[in-house]
């Protein structure tokens, strides 16, 4: 058994790339340009506020100590592997879950090279409704939302119309 079915599957990884590049970016012109936890109103139902998690999502396990900082980074590196041989063993016409797993993996990689360099992740996207906020999010949180919503469709159509053929 091949490690790699699919070799040209790898032109996806420059999806993750970008990700990657577009989080690693606004986290770093959000540290630059916000106050820490000092919201900065854009419309009426979104703030930019810089805000740190040491968790995971929605700060699970945020005051742990520090020990969880290797456990999620940990988690992310191996599953990032996983994602990149899923990736390329992916067949040609898939592609769809291709682009699911592309922008899944660039997000896991951003937020994993924040944990590895700070110990915890750089949020600043503040949607709310009133005095209700959804907990801060980033650009890599947001690519692996879609991710998984792209990879949930691909799996409910069991690949089918990704090559333009029902069968």
């Amino acid at each position: 058994m091949r490690l790699i079915a699919n070799p040209t599957m790898a032109r996806w990884l420059w999806l993750s790339t970008l990700v990657v590049a577009l989080d690693q970016a606004t986290k770093w012109l959000a540290e630059a340009m916000l106050d820490p936890y000092r919201p900065l109103s854009l419309a009426p139902l979104l703030n930019f506020t810089l805000m740190y998690n040491d968790g995971a999502a929605f700060s699970f396990l945020s005051n742990a100590g520090g020990w969880q900082r290797w456990l999620f980074a940990g988690f992310a590196l191996v599953m990032s592997v996983v994602l990149v041989v899923w990736l390329l063993r992916l067949g040609p016409g898939e592609r769809l879950m291709a682009a699911a797993l592309a922008l899944v993996l660039g997000g896991a990689v951003g937020n994993l090279m924040d944990r590895i360099h700070t110990g915890r992740v750089v949020d600043f996207i503040d949607a709310h409704v009133g005095d209700w906020h959804w907990p801060a999010f980033n650009v890599a949180d947001s690519a692996i939302t879609l991710g998984v919503v792209l990879l949930l469709v691909s799996s409910l159509r069991g690949g089918r119309g990704e090559q333009g053929s029902v069968p």
